[in-house]
């Protein structure tokens, strides 16, 4: 059974009970985001072998 017709009911309540002044504060004061990480060289290397690769 689909309950699509709840979905948009239940976007429609959050967005209705959303703070705009928390959201806001939260964006001006936000952390700043993460580095990705260091990735080692066995972590970098492809999927693919190079040998065997066609679209060259």
């Amino acid at each position: 059974m689909s309950h699509t017709n709840n979905n948009s009911s239940d976007i429609k309540k959050a967005a209705e009970q959303a703070d705009s002044q928390q959201i806001e504060r939260n964006l001006e004061n936000g952390k700043p985001v993460d580095a990705p990480e260091s990735l080692t060289e066995e972590e970098q290397t492809s999927f693919i072998n190079d040998d065997l690769r066609t679209d060259r």
